[in-house]
């Protein structure tokens, strides 16, 4: 949402800057971004028309702190906002309220609060990715908007987890909602979303339930642990459930009212898996990672052998399932570490394959031994599947930012890990040279990895590729004459530190689709179905130039 020289605003307890968000936002030109120093800013704002960018300033941890309010914490009302890094602490409201609002959140954290952690109303999209909404009424209300919602984690939720209503089509995909006193997924009034790869576990209630005439995609969800049915259609629904699994739930499993209509496609294996050979077909329709995916069949193939070896009645040596995945962000590590939990589901090692994934806050609490009850918790919880650690090396001593928590949860999870060997896969991600420094942290911790896989960065080629599979993918046309331009910046951004893979890439694509939107508004008059298809070669120099 930003433009080229868009005007930047510091939110800091330093001369020349602006002591509250609220009066940088008051001073804020349209595209501005905003962005904030550490600390916990005891306020709560509101923007209404303003398209503007909020951030937390690299490595810093910004808390706004409307716990004491009855209003939402952040209140959205049209325009647009990018919300990356904060952490919103709600009172008797919602944390993040938007309506009719063009809303991107990367990396926030919202806990408290009465209502729901985040509600979004209106036509406007949304884009809600990596992030976490824990203790809080509800997990995210999306009523009528379009969007998608990726790996974010919705737990310790008094109501539902995640409702969807007003006819609201949202994608969800790599999702965890569990911890929820009623249902874990509610789908109501009309509502068409698609949930892939989700997982909804410990509800109050029915894991995913669907009323109203909805019809929803479920494809490769997993429900278990649930006191209500896994999955449940009333009558009028319809959709599809495919290859979806209920593990530990109330009979029947999955209970389809008389006159509710969903096409069920049978699991192939347990939480829809696939069989091991399915599974590396799919890692090898990856960009690039010659290496990561070599690597990768060299440990099937092992396990494949130890599996046979044992069922012949020959003796097997123990094995650890524990990897670090080296390399810098956007290099496929998130998307690798899930397929490998599925492929060692399908093995016949994990009972269940589900992936859970955490950071240092995840794990690291306030006080001495409240670190070691968090990091139990969250490894309890992925027993059976894979505990992935983004940016791992953030909980050694040299990496934290102050005291000693983060040593504290290493240390609790050196045990586990040799406690639980054959029941989970944890994986420690993050930087190459950085995660030496991690797995120095503690004596035994090395030890504990079976191997490091090493994932090296795209060449401006492969990216060139994804941009063009994220084209074909939603149905876009991209001008041949656009590559050379596409590939000359890939050139010049990938010898930069923060040069960020794939997630450049998807930023990219957003930016040329916005540049199709303002120029195909200018047109006057509804565009044709090949227009609204092509992006042209003007749409990607626009992109390229912000």
């Amino acid at each position: 949402m930003t433009t080229p020289n868009a005007r930047r605003l510091l939110v800091a307890d330093r001369p020349g800057a602006y002591p509250t968000i609220g009066e940088a936002l008051a001073a804020a030109p349209d595209h501005a971004v905003i962005a904030v120093a550490e600390g916990r800013y005891r306020e709560v704002l509101e923007l209404s028309g303003l398209h503007v960018t909020l951030a937390a300033e690299s490595g810093a941890q910004v808390i706004v702190d409307g716990s004491g309010s009855e209003h939402p914490v952040l209140r959205v009302t049209g325009g647009s906002l990018t919300l990356r890094g904060i952490e919103l602490h709600a009172g008797e409201a919602a944390g993040l309220s938007a309506e009719n609002a063009e809303l991107v959140v990367r990396d926030c954290s919202i806990t408290g609060g009465r209502g729901p952690a985040v509600r979004i109303e209106g036509t406007a999209a949304f884009e809600l990715t990596g992030c976490s909404l824990k203790a809080v009424e509800q997990g995210v209300l999306i009523e009528g908007s379009p969007g998608s919602l990726a790996d974010t984690v919705v737990e310790e939720v008094t109501g539902d987890g995640i409702v969807i209503g007003m006819g609201a089509a949202p994608v969800l995909r790599g999702c965890t909602v569990s911890g929820c006193g009623l249902r874990g997924v509610y789908v109501y009034q009309y509502s068409r979303p698609v949930l892939e790869n989700c997982a909804v576990s410990r509800t109050g209630s029915d894991g995913i339930a669907v009323a109203q005439h909805s019809a929803p995609v479920l494809r490769k969800c997993t429900v278990r642990d649930s006191r209500g049915v896994g999955i449940a259609f009333a009558a009028g629904c319809g959709g599809t459930i495919e290859e979806c699994r209920v593990d530990n739930t109330a009979e029947p499993g999955i209970r389809l009212a008389e006159g509710a209509n969903p096409a069920v496609v049978e699991a192939r294996g347990p939480a829809g898996s696939g069989a091991p050979d399915e599974l590396l077909a799919e890692l090898d329709t990856m960009v690039g990672l010659p290496r990561v995916k070599a690597e990768v069949r060299s440990l099937v193939d092992e396990l494949q052998v130890n599996e046979w070896r044992r069922n012949a009645g020959l003796p097997v040596g123990g094995a650890s399932h524990h990897l670090i995945f080296a390399g810098a962000p956007g290099t496929g590590k998130t998307t690798v570490a899930r397929l490998y939990g599925r492929l060692l589901r399908a093995l016949g090692v994990l009972p269940h394959g589900q992936f859970r994934e955490v950071s240092r806050r995840d794990l690291v609490g306030q006080y001495i031994g409240h670190t070691a009850e968090k990091t139990a918790t969250i490894f309890e919880e992925a027993r059976g599947g894979v505990l992935f650690i983004d940016e791992a090396y953030t909980l050694s001593r040299a990496g934290s930012a102050g005291g000693d928590f983060g040593q504290e949860a290493i240390d609790t999870l050196v045990k586990l890990m040799e406690d639980h060997r054959d029941e989970v896969a944890v994986i420690a991600a993050g930087y190459t040279k950085e995660m030496a420094g991690f797995l120095a942290a503690n004596p035994g911790l090395a030890s504990r990895f079976g191997k490091t896989i090493e994932f090296e960065n795209y060449t401006p080629g492969e990216l060139l590729d994804i941009i063009g599979r994220m084209a074909a993918g939603q149905d876009y046309a991209l001008d041949g004459a656009a590559e050379p331009v596409l590939a000359e910046h890939f050139a010049r951004i990938s010898g930069d530190e923060n040069f960020g893979n794939a997630r450049d890439a998807r930023r990219l694509f957003e930016g040329v689709r916005k540049s199709q939107s303002q120029r195909l508004r200018l047109l006057g008059r509804v565009p044709t179905r090949e227009e609204l298809r092509s992006l042209s070669i003007a749409d990607v120099e626009a992109a390229v130039a912000r």
